[in-house]
Order: C-alpha cells, then sequence, then structure tokens
C-alpha cells in the first residue's frame, strides 16, 4: 500500500519529513518498506502553508492494513500541531490493487498541487469519487498534499527527481541552537559540489542547509543520488543525529513553473516563466527590495522584484537598462514577480553624448562658447556638436540566479543543468 501524508507540522515546530522517517521504522513490525519515501514540495505561494508546503510518501508491501492505518492515524494525533490554526493534516491510503486505476488521476492531481491552487473540496470529492482510505484532521487541507504524495509514488519515472538526506535531532534539543561545525559544511561542499547543492552559500559565507526554526530537522543535504548525499553528510560533525532518513523529491526541479505566453495570462500564487522587455528601469526601495517592470508583445505591464533577502542578485538586477530582453522565471504574489532566475536575452545600446575628439591630436576638443561648437586650441580644428558613442555596459547576456540563501525548494540551481548539458558549472 502506499501512505501520503501532509500538514503535520506548524511554524514553531514538528516536520511532516519527521513523522515519515519515524514510521519508515515504527511500519517494519508490519511488513517491508518497498523503496525510497518521498517528499513533494507543491505550490509555494499558497499564503496558508506552513513553512516548506512538504508532503511525504511512504510505500510499503504489508498483510495487515488496516493495522498499518492505525498506526499512522494514531502517529498524527500524537505528533501533529494540533494547536495551531494552520494545522490540519490528512492522510491517504491506497491499496496495490487500486494502483493502476488511480495513477492516472492521482499523476495529475500532482501536478495541479505543484502548480494551481486546489481547494480542501476538490481533494475530498475525489478521495469519495475514487473510494479511497483517507483520514483528515479538523479543516482536513492536509489532504490536498497526501493525495499529490501518492500521485508522485505511483508515478516514480513520470516526474524529475533529486534526493535529500535529512538529518533529525534528538527530542530533548528541539527548539534550542543546533550545535554544528560551521566549517564541516564548507569542507563537505568542496569535496561533493557540484552533485550536491545549496549545502553553504560561499559569496555570502553562510551555511544554508541547516535550518533556524524549532522543528526536529539537524540539516539536510540535497544532491543527484542518494550515494553523494549520505556521503556528504558523514562528513558533517554536529550534536548527536537521533535519525536520519533519504528522501526522493522534486526539490530543485522547477516543476512549479507555467509557461506564459503573455502577462495577461499571469495569476497570483502561481509560478512562471515569462519572457519581456525591461520597461521601467530598476529603483531601490526602503528595506533594499530592487523593482522594475517589463512588458509584454501586448504592451501589458508587470513589476518583477528582486527582494532584501537575495542579496548579492540585486547588484546584477540594478544593471538593468528600458529595453533590455529577458526571460524571468518565479512567482507572483500581489501582482508582483519574485525572481527566481533570469535570462538576459540581449542588451540594449546604450550610448552618452561626448565632446568631440579633434582629428589631428586625438584629444577632446573644448567648448568654443555658447552656441559656437568645439575647438582644439592646439590644432585650431573645429567641430559644430557634441558626439555620441555607445558605452561599455558591465553585464553579459546570460543566465543568473539568486544566491542559495535565497534559493527557493523546487527553483532549479543553474549548476544541475549546466553540468548535464556541458559538463561545466558556474563559478560560485
Amino acid at each position: 500500500m502506499i501512505i501520503g501524508i501532509d500538514d503535520t507540522d506548524s511554524n514553531e515546530g514538528m516536520c511532516t519529513t519527521y513523522l515519515g522517517a519515524l514510521l519508515l521504522e515504527e511500519l517494519k513490525e508490519y511488513g517491508t518498506v518497498e523503496t525510497l519515501p518521498l517528499l513533494v514540495r507543491l505550490n509555494p505561494t499558497i499564503p496558508y502553508k506552513t513553512r516548506g508546503n512538504a508532503s511525504v510518501a511512504l510505500k510499503l508491501k504489508t498483510d495487515c492494513p488496516e493495522q498499518v492505518i492505525a498506526h499512522v492515524t494514531s502517529r498524527i494525533e500524537e505528533l501533529a500541531r494540533m494547536e495551531c490554526e494552520k494545522t490540519n493534516p490528512g492522510a491517504v491510503f491506497i491499496q496495490e490493487k487500486d494502483y493502476e486505476r488511480l495513477k492516472p488521476i492521482l499523476m495529475s492531481f500532482l501536478e495541479e498541487a505543484v502548480r494551481e491552487v486546489i481547494e480542501i473540496e476538490k481533494a475530498k470529492t475525489l478521495i469519495s469519487r475514487l473510494g479511497i482510505a483517507s483520514k483528515g484532521f479538523k479543516n482536513g487541507r492536509g489532504l490536498i498534499g497526501a493525495l499529490a504524495a501518492c500521485g508522485a509514488m505511483l508515478n516514480p519515472e513520470g516526474w524529475e527527481f533529486t534526493f535529500e538526506h535529512l538529518a533529525y535531532r534528538q527530542k530533548k534539543r528541539w527548539g534550542t541552537p543546533r550545535d554544528v561545525d560551521k566549517e564541516s559544511f564548507f569542507k563537505a561542499d568542496r569535496q561533493t559540489y557540484p552533485d550536491t547543492w545549496d549545502t553553504v552559500d560561499l559569496k555570502n559565507g553562510l551555511v544554508v542547509c541547516v535550518p533556524h526554526s524549532a522543528d526536529p530537522v539537524l540539516f539536510g543535504i540535497r544532491g543527484e543520488n542518494p550515494e553523494v548525499v549520505s556521503r556528504t553528510a558523514a562528513l558533517i560533525r554536529s550534536e548527536p543525529v537521533e535519525r536520519f532518513a533519504v528522501y526522493r523529491t522534486n526539490q530543485g526541479t522547477d516543476m512549479h513553473l507555467l509557461p506564459a505566453k503573455s502577462i495577461a495570462e499571469i495569476r497570483d500564487m502561481h509560478s512562471y516563466r515569462l519572457e519581456g522587455t525591461v520597461s521601467v528601469a530598476p529603483k531601490t526601495l526602503e528595506g533594499g527590495h530592487v523593482i522594475f517592470t517589463i512588458r509584454d508583445r501586448e504592451g501589458d505591464e508587470i513589476d518583477c522584484a528582486a527582494f532584501e533577502p537575495t542579496k548579492n542578485f540585486r547588484q546584477l538586477i540594478r544593471k538593468l537598462v528600458p529595453e533590455d530582453q529577458v526571460l524571468l522565471s518565479g512567482s507572483v504574489t500581489s501582482g508582483t514577480l519574485n525572481i527566481e532566475k533570469i535570462e538576459v536575452k540581449s542588451l540594449a545600446p546604450t550610448c552618452r553624448e561626448e565632446n568631440p575628439k579633434c582629428p589631428e591630436c586625438g584629444k577632446h576638443m573644448k567648448s568654443a562658447g555658447r552656441g559656437q561648437g568645439f575647438r582644439c586650441k592646439k590644432c585650431e580644428t573645429h567641430s559644430l556638436s557634441k558626439i555620441k558613442s555607445e558605452t561599455v555596459r558591465d553585464l553579459r547576456p546570460g543566465l543568473y540566479e539568486v544566491p542559495p540563501c535565497a534559493r527557493r525548494h523546487l527553483a532549479k540551481p543553474l549548476v544541475r543543468d549546466r553540468c548535464r548539458s556541458t559538463g561545466v558549472y558556474p563559478s560560485r
């Protein structure tokens, strides 16, 4: 059977992946775990998410499904942060006999959960119509993610995937500062990058794979295969690890992005790839956020933002000028596109006016007086007006991304595509 679970955590603690790691061990009493568990990131713009908007799925070979359902349900009741208004757990249980029947339906539901906005009633109606065993708590919003995770498990080759090794803290340490040797993360990164990524942020000197919230996660190592993430985790020096789990995941795949042919298609709470022309030059707002505007072929416009947490990425955005051609990736909230990546496709020519040069000596002429043009006193040459010259810009066409400290879970790092297509990865 396949078990999908979502929405057991809160902003103050707990983590659905931790419950998944517990169940990986506990469910061995009832059968055999058949494959790696799944960690599925859903639409990152949903306002009622807790932190990372992740659901999990497990696949178990068992002869006692009713006991499994009872055990999973009791553990959710025990560990989920029910006191939090945003925490509304859901669990879904799919029997092997239903795999083929539900496979296409739930794969479609997975894609919708990652890219669109799904109402709770849609998930409940689907569960009822398809006869799927489930358990919802409070308003049952977690049934959405639980169904989506099951869709991913039913279609193991139907979506791009990466892996994450998640290490968990001893329960007595939850809510206290994490005791980790930061230099060991930089050392591990040097040994395994680019097969692992987003362990550290070199330019900003930060360890980015260690959370700061009160949840059970000690650190998470992301990479291309299970072996490399576990090998990297073994290089980390830290407080004792209670347990760990290696998850297969859609993180770092850009699965959330929709193609947008025009700005008229753009909707809040969705993520897009959108091409356009810079129409209003970047400006820096109070707080350090950088905003500019692009227009499409129909003349429609949308504001685009590199917010303060994107750090040095904002320096690049400030170099854009009107008529630059760009392709943006990012999520839309309150009518503004939050940039995750940018491809500068072409640069607008920029010119400046300057005094003409003397054709004899090559030096710039001086003004000969108001309305009298310019002259070179040494060579006695004249010119009527200033000349325009194209300036060299401190920007090149190409692909650019926010730093690891600002990267969303689903955003694909450039290193993943460049390594596989050219064997070359970007400098950091």
